[in-house]
């Protein structure tokens, strides 16, 4: 990273709080070479920030990015794409999970494409979370993983 791509990407940035709605969308299809997907101001200077940024110093690796699409997937409810993606704060392969939550034990292995909760196999820690509780929640926090996370 150069000293002056830094002072260039954050003069960038302090330049978006002063524009206008209508000169951020400008910015915006500059950038995305598209339309504005909405006149939400907070919406458009987040993405314009991310995307300048990105631009800048480069975007996710091809892993977190494949990872990002299969969580996605699943909780969009797709089919789950073939590859499998390691997740190196996943415990050791055949580690037992227990939660206690609402009364109920829950018992959770880990597997070498995922994990085992009642039968039925998921992808991460955080779909068995949701479908225990009804709520989003971080499944490596859930299952007191938290120091890993």
């Amino acid at each position: 990273m150069k000293v002056e791509d830094n002072a260039q990407v954050l003069a960038r940035l302090a330049a978006l709080k002063d524009m206008t709605v209508r000169e951020l969308k400008a910015e915006w299809a500059k950038l995305f070479s598209s339309e504005a997907p909405n006149n939400s101001r907070p919406f458009l200077e987040q993405r314009l920030a991310y995307r300048i940024q990105e631009l800048t110093w480069g975007g996710p690796s091809k892993p977190v990015r494949q990872l990002l699409d299969a969580l996605a997937d699943e909780v969009e409810g797709k089919k789950v794409r073939k590859s499998v993606i390691a997740d190196p704060r996943n415990p050791v392969i055949g580690t037992r999970l227990v939660r206690e939550w609402d009364g109920a034990e829950h018992v959770v292995t880990v597997l070498k494409d995922g994990f085992d909760w009642q039968g039925r196999r998921y992808k991460s820690l955080s779909a068995i979370a949701r479908t225990i509780t009804g709520t989003q929640w971080n499944g490596y926090r859930f299952f007191g993983l938290r120091g890993i996370a």
